[in-house]
């Protein structure tokens, strides 16, 4: 478990610059891919090719048919994909820290090419889980047989070779699959979140706050928010609405016009 943990802390690091569905994919990403794979999947696919027997003795005939049934590890197939969904939110932390490290730079287009940036970090992400998506299924289909014929040489003849825990296999790569669509989803769902935001125009975002903040008109008289705390951001409650017009005259002492 102990080598998931540098994994675990680059995916955490990423999760102030994401949305809320970003962060729903990055708890499926963390409970049901790294941890699941650490602690069942290990123990599930270890004894894979120990386990695995054929009713021959002839040398070489075992393995063989082993790369014949499996030519690529399951386990070892599993966590080349949380690599690989894991290779753009690196790349997406090396430029954030990259950008910070320039002083220089006003905060505007810094945060835009943030934004840019991680928006390309997403698509690359959602481009990988379609990609194992259709690559899981092509490679071991939904179902481990128990029972492998096997005809390559130097079998002397047809053999027979049996799988350990086809049921257990068979259960832990349609749990994993589905988990895997899950998470593809949510990286749709992001990506197309982002971009929607990033086509909004800022006069319409400018408005959508200023009637979420409650004001008529932003940064106005009779309105309840200030321009300031639309353009930040801030998460204060809005100032309170001023007196009307005439509250502010009757209270106000008038001067003599000749003092």
């Amino acid at each position: 478990m102990g080598e998931w943990g540098f994994l675990s802390s680059l995916l955490d690091a990423v999760q102030e610059h994401s949305p809320m569905v970003g962060r729903c994919w990055l708890l499926v990403m963390l409970l049901f891919r790294v941890l699941v794979l650490a602690t069942v999947g290990s123990d599930v696919f270890e004894d894979e090719q120990e386990e695995f027997a054929c009713n021959t003795r002839q040398p070489g005939c075992k393995a063989v048919c082993y790369d014949a049934a499996f030519p690529l590890s399951h386990y070892r197939f599993l966590v080349f994909h949380v690599l690989v969904l894991s290779a753009p939110a690196a790349l997406f932390l090396i430029f954030a820290v990259h950008q910070k490290a320039k002083a220089g730079l006003p905060a505007g287009p810094r945060a835009r090419r943030l934004r840019r940036f991680y928006a390309g970090s997403v698509a690359l992400r959602s481009a990988a889980e379609m990609a194992f998506l259709l690559g899981q299924p092509l490679l071991y289909g939904f179902r481990v047989p128990p029972l492998f014929v096997c005809r390559r040489r130097p079998c002397p003849h047809r053999v027979d070779c049996f799988v350990s825990r086809p049921t257990e296999k068979t259960v832990f790569i349609r749990f994993y699959f589905a988990v895997g669509l899950a998470s593809a989803l949510l990286s749709l769902a992001e990506l197309g979140h982002l971009l929607r935001k990033s086509r909004t125009p800022p006069e319409r975002a400018f408005a959508l706050a200023a009637m979420s903040c409650g004001c008529a008109q932003p940064g106005g008289v009779g309105g309840g928010c200030h321009t300031s705390a639309l353009v930040s951001g801030s998460s204060r409650a809005p100032l309170p609405p001023p007196l009307p017009t005439r509250f502010l005259a009757a209270s106000t002492p008038r001067t003599h016009p000749w003092r």
